[in-house]
Formats: C-alpha cells, structure tokens, sequence
C-alpha cells in the first residue's frame, strides 16, 4: 500500500532494504513501494504493544511479573511479584536492540528486585517496599535506556513470607501486643497513684491550713478575751483567771477518758479562786 493511516497513540518504522529509515507516527503517510516496507513487530511483544503487527504502542504500559522466591540477608524466604508500568521512547532501539522486550524487562526488574532483597534483613524489607521500588526503577534506568525504554514505576504488589516465619511473626506480633497493654496499664496505674498521692497531699495541706487558720481564730479570740478582762480587773489577774480556766480545762480533758484516774491537788481551792491564797 502506498498510503497507509497509523493511529494516534503508535508509531510505525519504515526500512530501507532492511535498514531502519525513519518512524512514522499517528497520521495520515505515504512510502515509497518496493523501496519501504514498515517493519512489522515481533509476535511476542502481545496484543497490547503490538497493533495489527505492525504498529508499535507509545502510551504506557503494564506488566504484572509471576511471584519469584527471594532470601533475604537474614536467610529469610521472601516470595514478591511486581507491577511494571513502563512506556517505548525510542522504537527503533525497542525493535533492534532486544529480541524479546517484554521478557527483558521483567526479567531485568526480578534480578535487580532479588539483588535489593539479599541485601536487606526482613524487617526492612516489609517496611520499605516503596523504598525498594524506588531503587529498582534508578538501578535499572540505564540497561532500559538501552533498549528505548522508559521505566515509569515497578510497584511490589504482595510480599510472603514461609508459613514458619508468618507464624513466628505473628507471635512476635501477639507479644508485642501484650507488651504495650501491660505498658498502658502500668501507665495507667501509676498515674492513678500518682493523683491519688496528689489528692491526699491536697487534702493534707488544705485541713493543716484549717487547722492553723483554727489556732489562729482562737488565739486571736483568747488575745481580744484576755485584753477585755485586763481592762476590768486588771493585767495580772487576767492573767491568773487564764490560767485557771486553763487548768481546768485540763483535768476536765483527761477526766473524759475512760478508766482515767484524776488526782485533784491540796491546793486546787486556792488555784481557783485567788481570794483564797
């Protein structure tokens, strides 16, 4: 056919007596017969790359890897499979520079994905899978660059461990678990105790305070009752009438308790009554 139509979102190759001349993108073309044919896609590149056989895709595409079986630096057995999203940049090198595309892809990312993995314990690596991606798709840049090949991401889908470590892990797991509710309740505990001790230092302080503020009403009551008896009969017997009632106070204190033995003194009429010194 001298003109020809290649859809938007492709691109098709002609050759010169076998020779790459130039590509063709979407659009309406025309070749020279006899002299261009379009070059047609390999077989294997499948129905999503390959367009009637001889129309390359542009847009990006996916590949979902098999699950391949990894040991990591601690002699772990780690299965993994990818998702691989890549797009063609240069087709001409796309076509001539590898024999089977897609398998080298695939291919290139396991062995670089199995090259981070041996050199990671296992915790890091089920922490750090976006890291790892990351990783995968700057390693292998240069080798798909080769091939016309833009990586866009290589995503790890699922990661498994053996049934021995998933258990080992979930004990793991259970124990940690346990060790942060007896941590919790500890913490509860204490800061229980510790408002509790705070409550009762409160409560201490505030019945001292009353207690004081008690002494103090009484004092002052005993000071302004002394002051008004000094101004009637004077500072010294207001002072001995004090001391009575004092003492009195006293033996009628320790009469209240029980099997109390009181001994009232000879001089106890004269105490009480000054008249009688």
């Amino acid at each position: 056919m001298f003109i020809f139509v290649v859809p938007e979102g492709t691109c098709c190759i002609l050759e010169i007596f076998g020779k790459p001349s130039s590509v063709r993108k979407g659009g309406l073309h025309f070749r020279v017969p006899f002299l261009q044919n379009i070059r047609r896609v390999p077989d294997s590149w499948g129905e999503q790359t390959n367009r009637q056989g001889v129309f390359i895709e542009l847009t990006e595409q996916t590949l979902d890897t098999r699950a391949r079986r990894y040991i990591t630096q601690d002699n772990v057995n780690v299965s993994a499979d990818c998702v691989i999203r890549w797009r063609i940049q240069d087709p001409i090198k796309a076509i001539y520079s590898v024999d089977r595309l897609h398998m080298s892809i695939v291919e290139t990312v396991l062995n670089e994905l199995r090259t981070i993995i041996g050199s990671m314990k296992l915790d890091d690596v089920l922490s750090q899978r976006a890291s790892i991606a990351d990783k995968v798709a700057v390693n292998i840049s240069a080798t798909l660059s080769r091939w016309g090949v833009m990586l866009t991401t290589a995503e790890i889908q699922e990661l498994k461990t053996d049934d021995a470590t998933a258990e080992a892990m979930r004990q793991i797991m259970e124990a940690e678990r346990r060790s942060r509710a007896l941590a919790t309740e500890a913490e509860g505990e204490s800061a229980a105790i510790v408002k509790r001790a705070e409550a009762a230092r409160q409560a201490a302080v505030l019945q001292a305070e009353g207690e004081a503020e008690a002494v103090r009403i009484a004092a002052r009551a005993e000071q302004e009752y002394l002051s008004a008896l000094a101004g009637i009969i004077g500072r010294e017997e207001a002072a001995r009438v004090l001391m009575n009632r004092q003492m009195l106070q006293c033996y009628g204190s320790a009469a209240k308790e029980p099997g109390a033995k009181v001994f009232m003194p000879v001089g106890l009429p004269s105490v009480v009554d000054p008249s009688k010194s």
